[in-house]
């Protein structure tokens, strides 16, 4: 067992790099206890729809784990660990990447604010808007793990029939979507009780509004490299292309919203966050 948990980390240290970040941006932004209690609930969603997808073909349809690795890293009922744990912080760095591009945005010094309230937290398109960009990151991130072979993940799924994505099927897409609905409904759940108090782990980090959107575009950037790094032009120029407009959209939006808040929107968000860094203006 003991090599089991040192193979885990070893093989897979990227992961466990992401899933360290997640951990630098999540509990100062909703404390420890919101943060372990999603990382425990996403994690058994994550695994509940691969192992029912690999049983039943939904909903990501019909694909299958290759138990090539089982005897060097942690699996769990045929679904590799890594795997379902991925889910957990690609959902809230596109949650809170939806949070960045809904929210008034302030300025304190150098630092950079989501005027984020309870309302915006839990609304409905927080849900549509996270879902759909923790879909469009398996866009990226599927064809190249469909690749494993090639590079350091290692070939541990294949398909029954060859996708029309770079060998990915679309119904794989459906069941991403359907997913992160759950998973970041489920987040909202657990953030929507009401602290009186500072959470434990909430800090006045700076520029911690952006850690979520900058561990988006950190998993990006590690997917296109790899890609372009095991001779995939068009498949890293593809995925390129389809975020190069959004991610401009966001950057130029954001920029001419700095500041420009209604006082009931900065009163607001102090009501319901008043460890705010905000709270001394």
């Amino acid at each position: 067992m003991l090599d089991i948990a040192i193979g885990t980390f070893a093989m897979r240290p990227y992961v466990f790099a992401f899933f360290g970040a997640f951990l630098l941006a999540c509990v100062p932004h909703v404390g420890w206890r919101k943060t372990l209690a999603f990382t425990g609930a996403g994690y058994l969603i994550a695994f509940a729809s691969e192992k029912l997808s690999i049983s039943t073909g939904f909903p990501y349809g019909w694909y299958y784990y290759i138990d090539a690795t089982s005897h060097k890293e942690l699996w769990v009922w045929g679904v590799p660990f890594f795997d379902s744990l991925s889910y957990v912080f690609l959902t809230y760095c596109s949650y809170s990447t939806a949070l960045f591009i809904l929210s008034p945005l302030a300025t304190k010094g150098y630092d950079l604010i989501t005027l984020e309230t309870r309302a915006i937290r839990s609304s409905w398109p927080a849900l549509v808007l996270g879902a759909f960009l923790q879909t469009f990151l398996d866009i990226i991130i599927d064809p190249t793990s469909h690749q494993g072979h090639r590079w350091f993940l290692g070939q541990i799924y294949g398909y029954r029939e060859e996708g029309l994505h770079f060998g990915v099927p679309l119904s794989n897409y459906a069941g991403w979507l359907l997913t992160s609905f759950v998973l970041v409904a489920v987040f909202q759940w657990i953030d929507r009780r009401r602290d009186e108090e500072r959470p434990a782990g909430i800090i006045r980090l700076p520029f911690r509004s952006l850690l979520g959107p900058i561990l988006y575009l950190s998993v990006l950037i590690f997917i296109w490299t790899v890609t372009f790094w095991i001779g995939e032009p068009l498949m890293a120029l593809t995925g390129i292309f389809i975020f190069t407009l959004p991610i401009l959209l966001v950057t130029v939006l954001a920029l001419v919203r700095v500041n420009r808040y209604r006082q009931e929107e900065l009163q607001e968000h102090l009501k319901d966050y008043p460890w705010s860094s905000l709270n001394a203006l």
